[in-house]
């Protein structure tokens, strides 16, 4: 049987979202209802409300959660009821190119439920990222579960769903980095300063972040960074160079995406060096490199969707990092708010003033 709960709603482009009554449908072959015990409030969600991703209005926002399975269709196996669970949003299919040639990470045919969450007038809710978790309850593809120690916090474990792990998988897995490299970081968000935690796991000598405000630039420092920048009063390229021997960083890791910023992590790499896109840009937007120092400066120009993570192999190696005291997501929940706070949370993100906001259930 059907169940209503609240969910927050973006019903227009640049409105404020509101607390909506949401219809969970039970589940259907191959799908989950996931109880969520936390969610992080992501740059992603605001992008939505903002017309940034599509027009597909309205949006049940939220994905960076953790949970319980409450339910689960037919032919369901990878998960059960009271499994305790990080949601995710590339449920790997298992079929494609990708997954066929063992790249499932690259999954090109990733799926959500097939099933529409609605309002109680009957509209069909678009959930972010095939997720929709500011929400009591939500409606996903068992696929999108992933299962991990009961024992992680829900407001630190739900946030691998998107930021963190984005950051993290952005220095290890897309950037390869190495013991001994040196790795610079522009934009000191959460996704920035989980690429800083992820590169100091992956052994790098030298982690300099970049940022223009020095709140970020300290939170950097205490979770690895090596140096620091403020790129509003000194050039980062320059100053990276400088803190390379004259050379540049062997893997720079753009976590803004603005163009500006990319062409400054460009040019403040190491010849051979990685540039590794993950900030996020806006469809308008676009980058002019002579063609000629892409073919000089050789190396690789890479972009990090989703951390090129495996959900069912990252996640829980992950957790078990936490739990033993080496990675310390805790660090990135800045505060707890209720379900109605969301609004006021997009504000304080807008002004730098948080890495995450939680809402906790």
């Amino acid at each position: 049987m059907a169940q209503q709960v609240r969910g927050v709603v973006a019903r227009a482009k640049g409105e404020p979202v509101r607390i909506e009554t949401v219809v969970v449908p039970d589940p259907g072959p191959g799908e989950a209802v996931v109880k969520v015990q936390a969610c992080g409030v992501c740059h992603t969600d605001l992008h939505y409300r903002e017309g940034g991703i599509n027009d597909e209005f309205p949006f049940l926002l939220g994905h960076e959660a953790a949970g319980v399975v409450e339910s689960v269709g037919e032919g369901v196996t990878e998960v059960a009821p009271g499994d305790y669970v990080i949601l995710n949003w590339r449920a790997v299919c298992g079929q494609c190119r990708a997954c066929k040639r063992g790249r499932p990470q690259y999954c090109f045919a990733t799926h959500n439920a097939k099933q529409k969450m609605t309002l109680t007038d009957g509209t069909e809710l678009a959930p972010a990222l095939g997720i929709g978790a500011f929400a009591e309850k939500t409606l996903v593809a068992a696929g999108q579960c992933t299962k991990v120690d009961p024992a992680a916090s829900p407001a630190a474990a739900g946030l691998l769903g998107c930021g963190v792990m984005a950051g993290l998988g952005a220095a290890i897995n897309t950037g390869e980095v190495g013991r001994g490299d040196s790795v610079a970081v522009i934009g000191c968000g959460g996704v920035g300063n989980a690429a800083v935690v992820g590169a100091r796991l992956a052994g790098a000598a030298k982690i300099i972040a970049v940022d223009i405000d020095d709140r970020k630039l300290e939170t950097a420092r205490g979770l690895g960074a090596t140096d620091t920048v403020n790129s509003r009063t000194s050039d980062p390229i320059e100053a990276v160079r400088e803190l390379t021997g004259g050379f540049g960083a062997d893997v720079v890791i753009e976590a803004v995406g603005r163009p500006e910023t990319y062409e400054q992590a460009f040019y403040a790499r190491d010849l051979a060096g990685t540039v590794v896109l993950v900030g996020v840009p806006t469809p308008e937007m676009r980058i002019d490199l002579p063609l000629l120092d892409v073919f000089g400066r050789g190396g690789a120009l890479k972009s990090s969707w989703y951390g090129d993570c495996l959900p069912s192999r990252d996640f829980p190696m992950l957790i078990d990092l936490y739990r033993q005291g080496r990675l310390d997501l805790d660090a990135f929940v800045t505060e707890t708010i209720a379900l109605d706070e969301v609004e006021k949370a997009f504000e304080r993100m807008h002004h730098g003033d948080v890495l995450r906001s939680v809402v906790v259930f």
